[in-house]
Parts: C-alpha cells; structure tokens; sequence
C-alpha cells in the first residue's frame, strides 16, 4: 500500500442535500487540481489504447460538519497558509464563473456562508483543519 505524505480532503456542511453535496464536491475539487497539477497522475488508457483523461493520484477523502465546524476550519486553514477552494451558498444560485466569483467577493471572509471547501497539503496540517469533522458516510 502506498503511503501519502500529503492528504486531500473535502469538508462539505452535513445540512447539504445529496445532489448539492455531489455537486459542491466537483466543483471544489477542480479547484485543487488546477492549482496543483502534480497531484495529477497521468493519462488511463484501455485495453483498446482509448484515453482516459488522468485523476488524483492519491485519495480524495470527504467529511462533513456543522456550519461552525466548516467556519472554524476555514480559520485554521487560513492560518496554516494552506491554499483552499471554497464553495458558498450564494454559489447554488448563481449559473456562470464571472458572477459565483462576484457573489464571494461580495461578502466578508467572516460572514462568507460555506457549503464546503477542499484542501491538499501535509497530512498532519490538514488533520488539524478538519478537526471535529466526521468522515462522509
């Protein structure tokens, strides 16, 4: 088994429905893909030598929390210096990326209304960040 000294992970508010727990996941972690590309492994390919466009190269875990929960790991991430996707409630009514980035500059970090956020970094920092979070299940 191979060993990660880094961890990926989704924190989504447990209040969410399914269908806005699946699609804050996606979009959070596109996030972290693009600002870390060496996460990536490479291409798949098939039997048939069809290409499969690459994934993380390690796992993606997801929790969930109580709002607090989510603000206060918000802080701690922040504080670390880890970089972080975050996705809000106003997200869910916008349509486009020119007005979800409009809605979260409109708001201050402190009264920002997470849905979730997704970080990469050491194991033992993003352990810290997510403190009082339960796995998804």
């Amino acid at each position: 088994m191979i060993r990660f000294d880094t961890k990926i992970a989704v924190l989504l508010r447990d209040d969410l429905a399914t269908w806005q727990r699946l699609n804050v996941t996606a979009f959070l972690v596109s996030g972290l893909a693009r600002e870390t590309p060496e996460l990536l492994g490479e291409p798949y390919l098939d039997a048939d030598d069809t290409e499969y466009l690459p994934m993380f190269r390690q796992p993606v875990l997801v929790f969930e929390a109580a709002a607090e929960v989510l603000g206060t790991a918000r802080g701690r991430a922040l504080a670390r210096g880890l970089r972080f996707s975050i996705f809000t409630d106003e997200l869910f009514q916008t349509g486009n990326d020119v007005d979800n980035r409009a809605a979260v500059r409109a708001v201050p970090t402190e009264k920002l209304a997470l849905a979730g956020m997704a970080v990469h970094g050491p194991k033992n920092a993003v352990d810290k960040v997510l403190k009082g979070a339960r796995l998804h299940g």
